[in-house]
């Protein structure tokens, strides 16, 4: 799921900014923004974030910044070679002259700053601090755009369930239809050659049997109310909901399948299966947002 979070702390030792900022990914995939002299809390860091959120593309900003005590160090090496040069050009050239202070100040490399390559036991304990900080609003974050997505995805199992009660409906009145046309296409293709009743009630029976569409509605209710239940239920459900969108989508498929061929009522079959089959899509597009 998406969100955005950031800490910041004064401390005695300087300031401390801590970002989290979380886009959608199928797991967790973390990045780090840290300076040289804060890599070493990456694996702390790294746990820490693994506590609390388990998906989501996460970019981790640190910096910190300390008071410019250390004033800017004169090369002196630097300084005393530019005079011996100067005076030594003079000399040869004879050119009565003296080297200008301010001149010399702007020499590049003229002032060394020390760069710092620790930031202390008291600076990293407050790292840690405000990491946990930045987690628990991007957590805060993340539960609400979490049930805002719950409740749409349960508003779309119940359009499936719609779907599946409208399609139901259809099945269970289109059976003796489609036995009545079964036999006539069944005639039409022996052209008049004798067949028994019997055997040709098998035949429409076992056709039939291969468009009965029953069982894969039955499942697609199930599942559907599976996802309900998940949602519900709290905790991780990203996974478990790849899991049943991916058999949703079967039945779905299947529907579709046998569906074909059976005439106006067979469409009509077709475009509910169509649409639940988009809600499904739709409903996996909102399951990447989940954990």
């Amino acid at each position: 799921m998406t969100g955005f979070a950031r800490i910041r702390k004064v401390l005695p030792q300087g300031e401390l900014i801590v970002s989290v900022k979380s886009v959608n990914h199928r797991g967790l995939d973390l990045h780090f923004h840290l300076p040289p002299e804060m890599d070493s809390l990456e694996p702390s860091l790294r746990s820490a974030i693994k506590r609390l959120v388990a998906r989501g593309h996460l970019q981790i900003h640190a910096i910190f910044n300390a008071p410019d005590e250390s004033a800017a160090a004169l090369n002196r090496p630097l300084l005393a070679a530019y005079l011996a040069a100067f005076r030594a050009a003079a000399a040869e050239f004879g050119v009565a002259a003296e080297p200008d202070l301010n001149v010399a100040m702007r020499l590049p490399g003229i002032f060394r700053v020390e760069t710092r390559t620790e930031i202390g036991e008291e600076v990293e304990a407050a790292t840690l601090a405000a990491m946990e900080e930045a987690l628990e609003m991007l957590a805060q974050f993340r539960e609400r755009e979490g049930k805002a997505i719950a409740e749409e995805m349960r508003a779309r199992c119940a359009a499936i369930c719609e779907s599946v009660n409208l399609m139901e409906e259809i099945r269970a009145s289109a059976s003796a239809e489609f036995h009545k046309r079964m036999k006539e296409r069944l005639r039409q293709l022996l052209r008049g050659a004798g067949v028994e009743p019997q055997r040709l009630a098998q035949e429409a029976a076992i056709l039939a049997d291969r468009s009965d569409v029953s069982e894969e509605l039955m499942r697609l209710r199930t599942h559907a109310a599976q996802i309900g239940a998940l949602l519900d239920s709290g905790g991780e459900a990203g996974k478990k909901l790849d899991f049943l969108l991916q058999e949703m989508n079967r039945e779905s498929n299947t529907i579709l399948s046998k569906t074909s061929g059976l005439g106006e009522l067979g469409l009509r079959l077709t475009d509910l299966a169509l649409e639940a089959k988009a809600e499904v899509d739709k409903i996996r597009e909102q399951s990447l947002n989940l954990e």
